[in-house]
C-alpha cells in the first residue's frame, strides 16, 4: 500500500520512515507529488491544521495521506509560540533566526520559569476523506543556550531533564523513543497497521485512542 507522508522535511521524513519500516508501505513524500496544492495552516490547532491537510493531500493524491502539525509551547509565553512555530520570527524564518527569538524573549527568565512542551497531532486521510487522528507530549525546560548537532527546529533549546540533555543530543534512536512525533506516531502506527489489514477508517475525522 502506498502513504503519501505529506511533507518535505528530510528529518521528519526519516523519522517516521524509521518509525514505520517493518510494515509493508511504499512510502512517499511530496517530493513524488510536485504539483501538490501549497497548503496553508490556517487552523487554531495543531488537529485542525493535521486533519485538513492530510484530507485534501490525500483526495488530491489518492494516496492514504500521513499529516502531521507540532509545535512548541512555552508557558511563561501563554503557549506561544504553539501553530506558529515554524514561523514565529516571520513567514520565511529559518530554525535559527526562530531559535534566537526564543531566547531573546526569555532573557532573564529563570530556569524554573521555562517549562515547555513539544506538541505533534498526527493525522491519516484516504481518499475518501476519512481521516483519524493520534496526538504526543514530550514535557521539558528551553535551555539558557543551543545545545547539540541533531534533530531540527527548537530541538537545539528543548532540555528533557530526564535525559539530561536536549533533544539535539539525542541520537535518532533516543529521540523515537520519547519524542512528541514518536509517542504520535506509535499511537498512529497501530491505525496504519489496521488499515493496511484492510479495515476502514472511521468515518470523520475522530480522535485516535
Amino acid at each position: 500500500m502506498k502513504l503519501l507522508v505529506a511533507t518535505r522535511n528530510q528529518g521528519k521524513v526519516k523519522e517516521i520512515m524509521r518509525m514505520l519500516q517493518d510494515l509493508p508501505l511504499e512510502v512517499l513524500t511530496l517530493e513524488d507529488f510536485p504539483e501538490a496544492p501549497q497548503w496553508e495552516e490556517t487552523g487554531s490547532t495543531f488537529e485542525e491544521n493535521a486533519a485538513m491537510k492530510a484530507t485534501a493531500l490525500a483526495a488530491h493524491s489518492g494516496c492514504l495521506t500521513l499529516a502531521d502539525d507540532s509545535g512548541l509551547e512555552v508557558d511563561y509565553l501563554g503557549g506561544a509560540p504553539g501553530v506558529y512555530s515554524a514561523r514565529f520570527a516571520g513567514e520565511k524564518a529559518s530554525d535559527g533566526e526562530n531559535n534566537q527569538k526564543l531566547l531573546s524573549l526569555l532573557a532573564g527568565v529563570p530556569w524554573e520559569k521555562r517549562q515547555a512542551r513539544f506538541r505533534c497531532v498526527m493525522a491519516l486521510a484516504d481518499p475518501e476523506g476519512n481521516c483519524r487522528t493520534a496526538e504526543g507530549i514530550c514535557e521539558g525546560v528551553i535551555a539558557f543556550c543551543l545545545r547539540g548537532e541533531n534533530g531540527f527546529g527548537y530541538d537545539p533549546l528543548f532540555y528533557l531533564p530526564d535525559a539530561g540533555k536536549t533533544m539535539a543530543e539525542l541520537t535518532l534512536e533516543e529521540k523515537n523513543r520519547i519524542s512528541h512525533r514518536a509517542r504520535a506516531l506509535q499511537k498512529m502506527r497501530e491505525i496504519i497497521a489496521e488499515t493496511v489489514l484492510g479495515k476502514r477508517l472511521g468515518q470523520g475525522c475522530v480522535a485516535g485512542e
